[in-house]
C-alpha cells in the first residue's frame, strides 16, 4: 500500500550570524628572525591571546586613549595584511563588540560604509572607534584614510552614531585622528 498522506515539511535549519573574531595567525607572525625560540614565540602567542580576551571583554570602558591604543596595538600590530576593525561602544564608551570588518592586502583594504553602518546598528552602538594597521609599519594616515574616515563619520551621523576616533597602528607607534584634529 502506498502512503498518500502528505508529511509536514520540515523547516530548514536557521542560519546564525557569526561575529567576526580576530584572526589568530599563530607563532610565526610573532617570531623575529634569530631573536626568539619556538618556545618564546608560543609564550608570546599565549600572552597575546590572554591580553585580547581581557581587553576585549564586553563592558570594558574605552574612556582612556592609552587603553584603546594598547588593545588595538596588541590586536593589529603583528598582522601581515591590512585589517579594518571597529569597536562598538555604548553611551558610556563601554565595549559592546570588537569586530574586524574588512581584510585587505599588504598595502590596503577596501572599506564599505554601508557595511560599517549595518554593523554599528546591529550592535546598537552609540559610538564607534575605528582602527586599521599599516603592515609597512608606518602609522601615518594617507589621503585615502582621511577620506574614508570622513565618509564613515558622515554616514554614521545620519543614524546618530558618533565616531570617537580612528587609530592607525604601525610598528611601535599609533596615530590618532582625534588627536590630530582630523575628525
Amino acid at each position: 500500500m502506498i502512503d498518500t498522506t502528505t508529511k509536514p515539511e520540515s523547516t530548514p535549519p536557521r542560519r546564525t550570524r557569526r561575529v567576526a573574531k580576530p584572526i589568530e595567525t599563530g607563532a610565526d607572525l610573532l617570531r623575529r628572525p634569530a631573536r626568539l625560540s619556538d618556545d618564546d614565540a608560543r609564550i608570546l602567542e599565549q600572552a597575546r591571546g590572554i591580553l585580547l580576551r581581557l581587553a576585549g571583554t564586553p563592558g570594558r570602558s574605552f574612556n582612556a586613549p592609552h587603553a584603546t591604543r594598547e588593545y588595538l596595538t596588541v590586536m593589529l600590530q603583528p598582522e601581515e595584511r591590512e585589517l579594518f576593525l571597529m569597536l562598538a561602544l555604548d553611551n558610556r564608551h563601554r565595549l559592546i563588540a570588537s569586530e574586524i570588518l574588512f581584510t585587505g592586502t599588504i598595502d590596503g583594504a577596501s572599506v564599505h560604509p554601508r557595511e560599517v553602518v549595518k554593523c554599528a546598528l546591529r550592535h546598537n552602538a552609540a559610538a564607534v572607534i575605528f582602527s586599521h594597521n599599516h603592515p609597512s609599519g608606518v602609522a601615518e594616515p594617507s589621503q585615502a584614510d582621511e577620506l574614508i574616515t570622513r565618509r564613515l563619520r558622515d554616514a554614521l551621523a545620519l543614524v546618530d552614531i558618533r565616531v570617537l576616533d580612528h587609530l592607525i597602528v604601525g610598528c611601535g607607534s599609533t596615530c590618532s585622528f582625534a588627536e590630530r584634529g582630523l575628525l
